[in-house]
């Protein structure tokens, strides 16, 4: 599938998972939710308890982008038809920033605006930034690539 394609599945796709590693080479992957702007997707720490090390800015999946910035993320559709089966991801590097950063301002207001959610209950950060670098995607047949 071309880049444009994997672009469409994850501008479609409201939920993603997010594949760290850690400075050991240990992979951790974690559902989240996110925006794409340009190439760039971003995703933000909300409110909802964590729990893999003690939530906020000590969370696993920040310590890994500190120590090793390349992350892939994945977008997918499951259908007990197999033929409708797609995959889209999303490689790049990443990077932790304050959600008071000037740079964090347009997206924090784009997840505000795909999530209601964020409207209510603004997620505190921080916010991870990360730049595309390769996209790729697969499809089990032709009715799944259009769908």
């Amino acid at each position: 599938m071309d880049d444009g394609w994997s672009r469409d599945r994850f501008r479609a796709a409201h939920v993603a998972r997010l594949a760290t590693v850690d400075g050991s080479g240990r992979p951790h992957v974690v559902p989240i939710v996110f925006v794409l702007i340009g190439d760039g997707l971003f995703t933000v720490v909300d409110l909802k308890p964590k729990t893999d090390v003690g939530g906020g800015a000590r969370l696993r999946r920040l310590d890994n982008i500190r120590a090793n910035p390349a992350v892939s993320v994945l977008v997918d559709h499951y259908a007990d038809d197999w033929q409708r089966l797609w995959w889209a991801r999303a490689d790049g590097s990443a990077r932790v920033i304050d959600t008071a950063d000037a740079e964090a301002a347009e997206p924090m207001r784009a997840l505000t605006r795909r999530y209601p959610q964020y409207q209510a209950e603004p997620p505190p950060g921080p916010m991870i930034a990360i730049e595309v670098q390769r996209w790729s995607g697969w499809a089990a047949s032709d009715a799944a690539a259009d769908a």
